[in-house]
This record gives C-alpha cells, sequence and structure tokens, in this order.
C-alpha cells in the first residue's frame, strides 16, 4: 500500500514569522518525531525522493526541488521545482523555517508518493533535536532522513576508510546521528534520524543510494534541479527585463 501525504496544515499554521515563534514550533512538534521506526527497508522500498533547496546570490530568492528516484535503478520516476522567496530571516538552528514552505510546495505537484525522503541537511543531529529531516517527516508524515556534507553539531571520532564503515555522532551526551562512509578514503557523510526511520536503517538506506559517489544519488538529482531551476528563473528574468521591440506584444496582449 503506498504511503499517503498528510495535511500539514494543523501542524504549519500559522507560520511563525519570529524566532521565539519557531523555536515554539519546534518544542511543540519534537515530541512527534518516531525515532523508533525501523521504516521502510531498502529491500523492499520502491521510491525514494531526494529534496534539496538552491538561494540565488545575496538572496532570499530560492528554488526547492523534489526528484524521486526508483530505489533500485535510481532513474528519476518523478520531479517538481518550485520557485519562491524565503520569507523566514536566517538564524541558525531555524533553517527550516526558511525552506519548508516551498519543499511542501513542491511536494504537493509529485504525481509519485515517495515511500522515504532523504533530505540535504540535518534530522536529529541538531541544537534542539528537531533539523529539516524532523520537520519535514513530522507534517506530512512519511518516513525521512537526514543527510548532511558537514556536521551541524556534536563530536565523533573519524570513521574507518572501508565503504560503510561508521560512528556514533555525539552530542551533549546523546547519540544523535552517525558519520557514515560512503566512499572508501572520501570524508564521510552524516546521517541523522528524521522520522519514522531508525539509525541502523537510516544508514543503510543512504549506502543504498551511494553506489558510485560520496553523496546519495537522490541528494545528487536534487541539487541538480535546483540549479537548474535557478538558471531556468534567472534566464525568464533577464527576459523579462529586455526592451520590448516595436510590435512586440506582452504576455497579457497575447
Amino acid at each position: 500500500m503506498d504511503v499517503a501525504v498528510r495535511d500539514a496544515s494543523p501542524l504549519i499554521e500559522p507560520w511563525p514569522s519570529t524566532a521565539a515563534e519557531a523555536v515554539a514550533v519546534q518544542d511543540r512538534l519534537r515530541g512527534l518525531v518516531d525515532v523508533v521506526g525501523p521504516g521502510p527497508d531498502p529491500s523492499t522500498v520502491r521510491r525514494v525522493a531526494g529534496l534539496d533547496v538552491a538561494y540565488a546570490e545575496d538572496s532570499d530568492e530560492l528554488v526547492a526541488a523534489v526528484v524521486v528516484l526508483d530505489a533500485r535503478t535510481h532513474a528519476v520516476l518523478d520531479r517538481a521545482v518550485v520557485a519562491g522567496t524565503a520569507t523566514f530571516p536566517y538564524v541558525p538552528g531555524l533553517f527550516a523555517f526558511r525552506e519548508v514552505p516551498a519543499l511542501l510546495a513542491a511536494l504537493e505537484r509529485l504525481t509519485i508518493v515517495p515511500d522515504l525522503l532523504v533530505c540535504d541537511g540535518q534530522g536529529l543531529a541538531h541544537p534542539r533535536r528537531f533539523g529539516l529531516a524532523c520537520h519535514l517527516g513530522v507534517v506530512t508524515g512519511l518516513p525521512s532522513i537526514g543527510v548532511g556534507k558537514t556536521p551541524f553539531v556534536g563530536a565523533y571520532d573519524p570513521p574507518g576508510d572501508e565503504r560503510g564503515a561508521a560512528t556514533e555522532l555525539i552530542h551533549e551526551g546523546d547519540v544523535v546521528g552517525r558519520a557514515l562512509r560512503t566512499r572508501e578514503g572520501v570524508k564521510p557523510v552524516f546521517v541523522s534520524i528524521g522520522h519514522g526511520v531508525d539509525l541502523d536503517t537510516a544508514c543503510a538506506h543512504v549506502l543504498a543510494l551511494t553506489p558510485r559517489y560520496r553523496l546519495p544519488e537522490t541528494t545528487r538529482a536534487a541539487d541538480q534541479a535546483c540549479r537548474q531551476g535557478l538558471k531556468d528563473r534567472e534566464r525568464e528574468a533577464d527576459r523579462d527585463d529586455r526592451p520590448k521591440a516595436s510590435g512586440e506584444a506582452s504576455g497579457a496582449e497575447r
């Protein structure tokens, strides 16, 4: 049976406008995070989604992308790209409030419901144990994990050089994630629980999604979609700024 996407409205409205309001939302929703899982097994999951957001240079203009891949072949099954503007200020630890609205809009445009969300960011490995992966998992009801290129919080011992080696990421005495080596001799990625998936299963998914590169194929696909979306937006803006030739109709006139 397909996993249904929960109506996020009751959990995200009203959207906070201040840091204090955002922290209160995190505190309220944190208790809804399922850290037990175990979540969808890598051997049976069919559709895995990568989520990412890219920003225009020196701007709050952004493009959010969700790309759904076949879990076995990593072929693209569906994708949605949404352009928007971040309305929440940049505050460390509250970055999700800049990105969640656009990512939810992209998720709503999908024609395929993913079995797992793989976020380019953190889950429990967050100062308040409620990073982007937790936030999206709770409000959508979909299993989710966070895969960061660098740690946001915590300390860890370097894992062994072999692929699959891992060490615990510890913050304030708690295990909040793992440093996971996805390529031999290459820097690890940092995996943390988002919602509805335990840490062992989350790491197994990341290894299944990294057959050739350090980062999951889901993250790579979403990153490429974001970058292309920014280029398309810039081209569109340049076209709109060009003086119209004599006799050229505006969009409203056609």
